[in-house]
């Protein structure tokens, strides 16, 4: 069994087969979904996606990007959203210094609600962050004074200052298809070297960044099979044993994740 930690399956690019993505993906042995929420005002679509279906959980939260267009958005707002039974975590949320699409303090004091949010209601965090390290370590250590809370880093593509800071703050490391690409000769290093087998995940982030050998196509959830096989073959280990630990590893994170028929 596999789980997609990180998906968007309420984006349009499912509308046309959303049925057949779901069903390749329990062919390939990928037998539950987060599907996380960018947008407030995208949540009722998000949590009814998750409704629908035993083996989808969603997440709620504001991407960075969106950070300008729901700039309002609080702790206690969020909180009200993870009241729902299929809320499994908060974002995602983070910095995002490439794109800047949001000012970066909208995006600061919007990722600081987030982990308000995440240490009350102890689902964990869902960061997302590019070229903005520092920033996100500085913050993050900062918050944690104040107060535990649990969290990942989702598709991970940073430093391995960053990899090891958060680490020590007891999160996890979801990684995408990016790891597949030649170019991530880093990203495998610093997975290989410094990242515990029990705080690894993986993910989609469909539609988004397919793995080889399906780069450059729409992502699904079905992909998360070529990337932890790719994984498993780096790190030497079997590929049903990796499946295993990171199902396990999501469990123990997404705690709120753990019932249900696919179980």
């Amino acid at each position: 069994m596999l789980v997609d930690s990180h998906c968007h399956l309420d984006f349009p690019e499912f509308e046309e087969d959303f049925s057949d993505v779901l069903t390749r993906a329990k062919e390939s042995g990928v037998e539950k979904m987060v599907t996380i929420c960018t947008r407030i005002a995208n949540f009722p679509r998000v949590s009814a996606i998750a409704e629908s279906h035993d083996n989808i959980f969603c997440s709620v939260g504001v991407h960075p990007h969106s950070a300008e267009s729901e700039p309002d958005i609080t702790a206690d707002i969020l909180i009200k959203h993870a009241d729902h039974a299929k809320v499994v975590g908060i974002g995602e949320t983070g910095l995002d210094f490439y794109y800047d699409k949001s000012p970066r303090d909208v995006q600061e004091r919007l990722f600081r609600e987030h982990i308000a949010a995440a240490r009350q209601t102890r689902l964990p965090i869902i960061i997302h962050t590019r070229d903005a390290d520092d920033e996100t370590i500085r913050i993050l250590e900062e918050e944690y004074a104040n107060g535990a809370f649990p969290g990942l880093i989702h598709c991970f593509t940073a430093s391995r200052e960053l990899a090891e800071r958060v680490l020590d703050l007891g999160f996890y490391i979801s990684l995408s298809g990016i790891v597949t690409f030649k170019n991530a000769a880093d990203i495998r290093d610093t997975v290989e070297s410094i990242v515990p087998i029990d705080r690894i995940l993986v993910e989609t982030d469909a539609p988004y960044l397919a793995p080889i050998p399906n780069r450059g196509k729409r992502n699904e959830p079905a992909f998360t099979a070529h990337t932890a096989a790719y994984i498993a073959e780096f790190l030497g280990l079997d590929i049903s044993a990796f499946a295993a630990q990171t199902t396990e590893n999501f469990h123990r994170l997404f705690a709120k994740a753990q019932t249900g028929p696919s179980d």
